[in-house]
C-alpha cells in the first residue's frame, strides 16, 4: 500500500514539475510573440510617419525622411532575405549584412538627428553627403540581396536538374 501511494505521489510531482516546465515555456514563446508583434508595431508606424514626412514637408526635412524610408526598406528586405535562405554559405553574407547593418544604423540615428535640426542652411550643405552615403549603403544592401536570392535559385536549379536525370535514369 505505502509503495502505491509512493508511486501516485510520484507521479503527481512528475506532473506539477512538467505542467511547469510546460507553463514557462508556452509563457516565453508568448512573450516573444508579442515583443516582435510590438517591434513590427513600431516600425510600421515609423515607416508611415516617415512617409507622410517626405510628403508633407518639402525641403530638406522632407528629403530627410525620403532618405531614411528608402535606407529602412532596403535594410529590412535584405534582411528578411538573407534570414529566409537555410543555405549555410549565407553565413558569410549574415556577416556582411551585420556590418553593413552597423553603417546603416548609424546613418539612421544621424539622419533622426537632423530631422529635428532647425537650420534649414546646414540641412541643406550636409544633404548631398548624406545622400550619397544612403546610396552606398543602399546600394551594398540592394546586392548583398540579389546575391543571396540568385544562390538561393541556383541551388534549386541545381537541384532540379538533378532530380530530373535521377528520374530519366529510372
Amino acid at each position: 500500500m505505502e509503495a502505491v501511494i509512493a508511486v501516485v505521489a510520484l507521479l503527481f510531482v512528475l506532473f506539477v514539475v512538467l505542467g511547469a516546465y510546460a507553463t514557462v515555456k508556452v509563457v516565453g514563446a508568448a512573450k516573444r510573440r508579442v515583443d516582435e508583434t510590438i517591434t513590427h508595431a513600431r516600425r510600421t508606424v515609423e515607416d508611415h510617419t516617415l512617409r507622410a514626412k517626405s510628403f508633407a514637408q518639402p525641403g530638406p526635412v522632407g528629403e530627410i525622411a525620403q532618405l531614411r524610408l528608402k535606407l529602412r526598406t532596403s535594410m529590412r528586405a535584405t534582411q528578411d532575405a538573407l534570414r529566409a535562405g537555410e543555405d549555410e554559405s549565407l553565413k558569410e553574407s549574415l556577416g556582411l549584412f551585420q556590418r553593413l547593418s552597423a553603417h546603416g544604423h548609424e546613418l539612421d540615428a544621424e539622419l533622426r538627428r537632423l530631422e529635428s535640426e532647425p537650420d534649414r542652411a546646414t540641412l541643406g550643405e550636409r544633404l548631398p553627403d548624406l545622400r550619397e552615403r544612403t546610396e552606398r549603403i543602399v546600394q551594398s544592401a540592394d546586392a548583398l540581396r540579389w546575391a543571396a536570392r540568385d544562390r538561393a535559385h541556383r541551388f534549386a536549379g541545381d537541384d532540379l536538374d538533378s532530380l530530373s536525370a535521377q528520374i530519366d535514369v529510372e
